[in-house]
């Protein structure tokens, strides 16, 4: 079993990611090492290599993979870098990040999900994320300055506490419209304190960005 879900991974980074605009190498291997069978429910694994979102509960989904990879990609992320991920959903993004920088720390509004992405995580081995429980749309302050930001929910504005968390030279990746309409998915590089450049990743569809409620005191 094991050993075909490699080749169904391996067969996912050759023809989702390496056939359309995915290049970075570090991030191809990051998705050939993270099983993505291990983030959705037991009778969703056959389905983990379909480059497609799938649910995890609560109305949230594992994103579409090309998406996972092409937001890490984005980040243009370093070895050192430090790392905020605002939605930790069922932590498979993290655990893509965990490969690609030195720390990773996630925020997810849902109790029970971040409680279960907290357990799986750390039986995977992903040591060098930090989970928790509360509301990601004022970032996590007391880490900052990130390297790179990642907000996997759509908000019709870029919060300005996530914004402010940038490092100078970071990256924030954030999918930016309406929870009906339009969605663009933006990049913003820190320039200056006061600067940014933003460019247009594409189209795409995301959740809303919503607030938490006070974290759990297990995380």
């Amino acid at each position: 079993m094991a050993r075909g879900m490699q080749a169904e991974r391996a067969r996912l980074v050759q023809d989702a990611l390496m056939a359309r605009d995915i290049a970075d190498q570090r991030v191809l291997a990051a998705v050939n090492d993270v099983p993505r069978e291990a983030f959705v429910a037991p009778e969703l694994a056959e389905f983990a290599y379909q480059d497609r979102a799938l649910p995890i509960g609560l109305g949230q989904t594992i994103s579409q993979p090309y998406i996972v990879a092409l937001m890490a990609q984005a980040l243009e992320l370093g070895p050192d870098a430090r790392v905020l991920e605002i939605g930790t959903g069922s932590g498979y993004g993290a655990a893509i990040l965990s490969r690609l920088a030195a720390e990773v720390f996630t925020v997810e509004r849902h109790a029970e999900l971040a409680l279960l992405a907290h357990d799986r995580l750390a039986e995977l081995g992903y040591g060098n994320v930090v989970v928790r429980h509360g509301d990601g749309g004022s970032g996590w302050a007391s880490h900052a300055p990130y390297d790179g930001i990642l907000v996997t929910a759509t908000t019709p504005e870029i919060p300005a506490a996530i914004r402010d968390q940038m490092s100078l030279g970071g990256h924030l990746i954030v999918p930016v419209g309406d929870q009906t309409g339009p969605q663009q998915l933006l990049k913003l590089t820190r320039m200056s304190p006061d600067e940014f450049d933003r460019t247009s990743l594409g189209s795409v569809r995301f959740v809303p960005l919503r607030p938490g409620r006070a974290g759990d005191p297990r995380l």
